[in-house]
């Protein structure tokens, strides 16, 4: 399984999305084709609260396109893999 980026604040994305570091404002559409996405909708999840997390490749892409730091945005997983069972040291 891959990290998961969980989205901080719902209200921000949307304020970063009106108000990108750089650029024109971005709607979900426009966000999904800058970030690379086929499709727009994991955009409008997070933005409208359905969802709060996504991969960590796209939270960074995601951070890149609005022009601010990925961890303004996105929190990381608390520990990398901490969803994935470690068999390897278990005692048996």
């Amino acid at each position: 399984m891959r990290d998961r980026y969980t989205l901080r604040n719902r209200e921000f994305f949307q304020y970063v999305m009106q108000y990108p570091g750089r650029g024109a404002p971005y709607t979900v559409r426009s966000l999904a084709e800058a970030v690379g996405l086929r499709h727009h909708s994991l955009i409008g999840h997070l933005s409208s609260g359905a969802r709060t997390d996504c991969d960590a490749t796209t939270a960074h892409r995601i951070a890149e396109a609005v022009g601010v730091a990925v961890l303004v945005l996105f929190a990381p997983p608390a520990a990398p893999n901490a969803t994935e069972t470690d068999t390897k040291n278990t005692p048996t």
